[in-house]
């Protein structure tokens, strides 16, 4: 499966008897997937199955759909509101046994907000219910459109988390190869910082610091930290081949490498290491950081 991005935009427009519909897309990063729609006024029995048709082609990420309409071809009609219009009289009737004034003129009564209405041509149910369709229809071709320009920038990712992988294991192959970490060189300063303890004083049991530099050694030792370096590289570049929707697994890993990095760094005894151990911290973050892109 291709990888996919959680960011995107799409447009789908097209029209059905005297409707016209456009859809625009747009998505970003999110834990999970939400939906968040924005339709006009009369159009909120389309919401169900949109929000069907999004959960079928997305995983994660939240999508913001607007959907706007018009109808073309539709003789308008004009209606006079009634109880509007009657509430206008009484109200001026009431007035004009107040005040002494000019009679009301049609004009100034029609001119009161909603006594006159501008409607278009009442639909029909059928129509009503297949424009419901059609607009269905066309968040299911925008959601298809979404999906794609998701994917082709999944692909462009996943090119860039390859090349942190590799990062990744060239400084992993760096600290295996340094010096610093040879048993010898590490035995050959403990000796020196014993050889100085000894020197400065005469009271310390040389068996009891030889068994402290032991466990010194032991601990500076980074064999496990490097082999799991490797073993979640070879992960990550598993995960990117199988595609799909492994971003929450990938930031995981991200989380653990980071992780092994930070203990390399509490570890090292050289400066070459350290040195590693901070390069590897930063290509893990830029891997991490590209991750939460991912679906």
């Amino acid at each position: 499966m291709a990888l996919s991005s959680m960011t995107g935009f799409a447009r789908a427009d097209g029209a059905h008897g005297s409707y016209r519909w456009t859809w625009e897309l747009k998505s970003v990063n999110a834990k999970g997937l939400e939906v968040r729609l924005r339709l006009p006024p009369g159009w909120d029995s389309v919401e169900v199955p949109v929000r069907a048709r999004a959960a079928e082609a997305l995983t994660r990420g939240t999508v913001y759909a607007t959907l706007t309409t018009s109808r073309e071809g539709v003789t308008p009609v004009v209606r006079v509101n009634e109880p509007v219009l009657a509430a206008v009289l009484s109200a001026m009737n009431d007035i004009g046994k107040r005040i002494d004034a000019a009679p009301a003129q049609l004009d100034g009564i029609l001119g009161f907000k909603g006594v006159i209405e501008v409607i278009d041509e009442v639909e029909n149910d059928d129509e009503r219910r297949a424009a419901e369709a059609a607009f269905v229809a066309g968040f299911g071709k925008a959601v298809a459109g979404l999906a794609e320009t998701r994917r082709h920038e999944g692909a462009a990712l996943g090119a860039v988390l390859i090349q942190r992988l590799d990062a990744i294991a060239a400084l992993t192959a760096g600290a295996e190869e340094a010096p610093g970490r040879r048993p010898e060189a590490i035995r050959e300063r403990l000796k020196e910082q014993v050889a100085l303890l000894l020197d400065a004083s005469d009271r310390f049991d040389a068996d009891r610091l030889h068994q402290e530099a032991i466990l010194i050694a032991a601990k500076v030792d980074i064999r496990e930290e490097l082999d799991r370096l490797a073993a979640h590289v070879a992960q990550g570049r598993r995960l990117l081949n199988e595609g799909g929707a492994v971003g929450r697994r990938l930031d995981f890993l991200a989380q653990e490498l980071n992780r092994e990095a930070n203990t390399l760094c509490s570890k090292s005894n050289d400066v070459e290491l350290t040195n590693i151990g901070l390069e590897l911290k930063s290509v893990v973050e830029q891997f991490r950081e590209q991750v939460q892109n991912l679906e």
